[in-house]
Formats: structure tokens, sequence, C-alpha cells
């Protein structure tokens, strides 16, 4: 902001701010112009796009002039002025653009524009950062339209109303949940359960977006991490089925499988630094070993493999469906208020050996709820115990998995994956130990 005295102009300091300023929104224009000139040339529409380079430019000076005169008069009516100016200048370009066409044209052009003459004056009251992000996301949304395009065309409508039901659950349900505990134990919180479920249930739609956005037919790397994501159970079971019926690549899907470990085990890692960042120091060591060896086999394997031929592909898409639903999100609740329960429980009654025969018991089928549990107990408890616990779940787990590809898979598959969860269990208790 630029300062007024008697007799006196701006201050040398306050001309070199708004210099800047206007050197930024020139900028601003300038990126999001060549998104949209290249994509003018690439189409090779030169006269159904009336905006170009130099028009993007000038819209952001616009923007910026207009705020600098309005912020000068004290006033934001000239900039709400400029904006109905550009608004019209766009629905004009738009309408002439489109005359005498049949089929029916877009109007991404003409509301960037509209967005790169709002960045301008952003960037002049003062907002230079928020607008350079801004204008960041903007030209990424111009750029990726047919990656964009191409996930959409993927979804499905089960996916669209998850995606609902887990906006539900978040904006409308969980603020109507109480936020105290409820049982005689104070261990069940609605609200705080609820919070968790939900973050467990949008690490998953991540992977499961980037799943689908994927596709089938990556590499056993890629797959195995994408799909390693969303579950590592369905991953194994996948390229165990796979091993069965083509043995030639059977080390390229060990690969692929102890990749989707390696990712269980960082988003193990993810979820305690959410809920108990104080936790986080801890338990990094093991899971952060167990994550490195595990990444590690999954390379020297699939090195092996190359030397042998071409990179394998998945032949199918992993099984796994959406992540969320109100009823799966229900039974994750369940399982999770049985978990803290019965550690509430094994606490107060069986000490330290009891908490960890919970968390092997819990580790049978999921990780997520009992480290959950383990990292709201360690609130308020020992940092130890929680660390010890997570590691013997995971561990399970991962055994659990290990049997399931040997069944599946047979021996040739089982054989590398057991060296690797050997290795893995040694890396794991080294790191508790340390």
């Amino acid at each position: 902001m630029f300062r007024r005295e008697e007799g006196r102009g701006m201050e040398p300091q306050d001309l070199t701010t708004d210099a800047i300023h206007f050197g930024i929104a020139v900028l601003l224009g300038a990126l999001v112009g060549i998104e949209r000139e290249k994509h003018r040339r690439e189409r090779k529409a030169k006269t159904d796009q009336p905006a170009g380079l130099r028009t993007f430019i000038l819209l952001a000076l616009f923007g910026a002039c207009t705020a600098w005169i309005s912020r000068a008069f004290d006033t934001y009516w000239i900039l709400a002025a400029g904006l109905l100016l550009t608004g019209a200048f766009v629905v004009a370009g738009y309408m002439v653009t489109t005359r005498g066409q049949d089929q029916a044209v877009g109007l991404t052009t003409e509301i960037a524009a509209v967005v790169v003459f709002a960045l301008g004056g952003i960037v002049m009251l003062g907002g230079a950062e928020i607008a350079i992000a801004l204008a960041v996301v903007t030209t990424a949304v111009l750029a990726y339209k047919d990656p964009m395009h191409g996930f959409v065309k993927q979804l499905g409508w089960d996916d669209v109303y998850s995606g609902l039901q887990l906006l539900i659950a978040t904006f409308i349900a969980l603020p109507l949940l109480p936020d105290k505990p409820i049982d005689p134990w104070g261990a069940l919180n609605p609200y705080q359960l609820w919070l968790l479920v939900i973050l467990i249930s949008g690490l998953s739609l991540v992977g499961y977006a980037l799943t689908r956005w994927l596709g089938p037919g990556k590499g056993a790397l890629l797959t195995g991490f994408a799909g390693g994501l969303v579950s590592s159970t369905a991953v194994t079971v996948s390229f165990a089925r796979e091993a069965r019926t083509d043995p030639k690549n059977t080390t390229a899907f060990a690969s692929g499988i102890l990749v989707a470990w390696a990712v269980m085990f960082a988003r193990v890692l993810v979820v305690v630094a959410v809920v108990n960042r104080a936790l986080l120091g801890p338990i990094f060591m093991p899971f952060a070993a167990m994550a490195l060896v595990a990444a590690g086999a999954a390379a020297l394997l699939y090195f092996l493999y190359r030397r042998k031929g071409p990179g394998v592909s998945a032949r199918q898409d992993i099984q796994v469906s959406n992540p969320f639903s109100v009823f799966s999100a229900a039974k994750f609740a369940a399982f999770f208020a049985v978990v803290l329960v019965a550690v509430k429980i094994a606490e107060e009654n069986f000490s330290q050996g009891g908490v960890y025969v919970v968390a092997g018991l819990a580790g049978l089928t999921d990780v997520d709820a009992i480290t959950l549990s383990m990292a709201e107990v360690a609130r308020n408890g020992n940092a130890h115990v929680a660390v010890v616990s997570i590691v013997i779940a995971a561990l399970v787990n991962t055994v659990v998995k290990w049997s399931i590809a040997l069944v599946l898979g047979g021996m040739a598959l089982g054989k590398p994956l057991l060296w690797a969860l050997a290795a893995m269990l040694v890396a794991g208790l080294a790191g508790v130990l340390l």
C-alpha cells in the first residue's frame, strides 16, 4: 500500500512494491496465456479462440490497474466496473466466435480470461502469494484437460455416489456427533471416532482415484504402488492369482506385491503423523526400515526379472472397489470401536502383554484400526507400548498376506516373499529396539 502526504507523491519504497506487483501480474497473465496460445496452435484453431498470449497479459495488467486505481481512491467500484467490462468483452467475444457454428463451443478460455483479470487485481491488493498459487492451479487445470476428462470417463455413478457420501459423512454427520466419551471406559468418543474413520476413508479414496486414473497394464511396480494405497491385501490376492496362471512372470508379480507392502508401511506413518504427530518420531524408525526393506527387495526382484526379459504389465485390473460407503464406514467404525475398548480393557487388566495380544489379533484383518487406537492411547500413555503394538499388528498382517500369496500363487511366489518377509521382521524388531 502506498501513502500520500500533502505536497508529496508516493514514496520510493511504495513505487518499487507496486512495480513488482505489476510485474507479477504480467507474468501470471503470460503463464496462462502461453498455455492458451499453445493449445490454440496445436488444435489449429486460429479463429475460434479470441484470447491468446497478448490478450491474457493485457487482461492481468488491466486487473492490476483497476485494483491500483481503486486502492488510490479508496473505493472498489472501479475494480468492480473493470470486472463487469471484462465480462462484457468476454461474452461479446464468445458470441462472435460461436456465430454460425453448429457444434457447441466450450467457455474454458472465456472463464480463464475473467480469472486472470481477478488474479491481476488480487496481486495489486496485496495477495501476490495466493494469486501465484491460483495461477498455477488455473494453468494446470487448462493444460491437463485430456487426463482429467479421461479420469471422469473412468468413473461410474457408484464412484460419484461414494464421493457424495463421504462429503455428507464429513460435513453433515460429523458435526452432529457428541464430542465426549459415551462408554464406561472413556474410550469411545463418537466425534473423534468418526473423524478418524473419515481420515482412513479419505486416504483410501485418494489411492482408489489414482488406481482408476492409471488404469490396468501400467507395470507390476506402478500397479502395486497404486493398488497398495487402497488395499495391499487386494494387490496380494490379485497378483498371486496372476502368478499362478502366468508362472514365467512370477518374480515380477512378487516385486509388485512387495511394493504394495512398502506402501502399507508408509501409509501407517502418514496416519500417525495426522493423528498424533508426537508419536511419529518413535515409530518412524521401525516402519521406515520395513518400508525400505520391502521396497529394496521389490527393486532387486524386478531387476533380476528385467535381466531375463521385458517388464510385465498386470493383465487385469486389481480388484479394488470404491473404499467408501456408509455401510463399509459403519463396519470399520464398529471394528475400530471394538479395538479401542479391547485396548482399554487390556491396559487396565493385563498390562502390556494384553495390549500386544489385542494388537496381534487386530492385525489379522486390518492395520488401520489398531494404528488409530494406539495413536490415541499414546497421547496419555506409553509411547513405546503403542509403537510395539502397531509394529506387531503390521507384521502379523504381513504374515497373513504372505500366507495368502503362498496359497494362491504357490511356492514359486511364496519363497522370494518369505525371504523379504524375514528381512522385514528383523528390520521392524531392530527398529523397535533401537
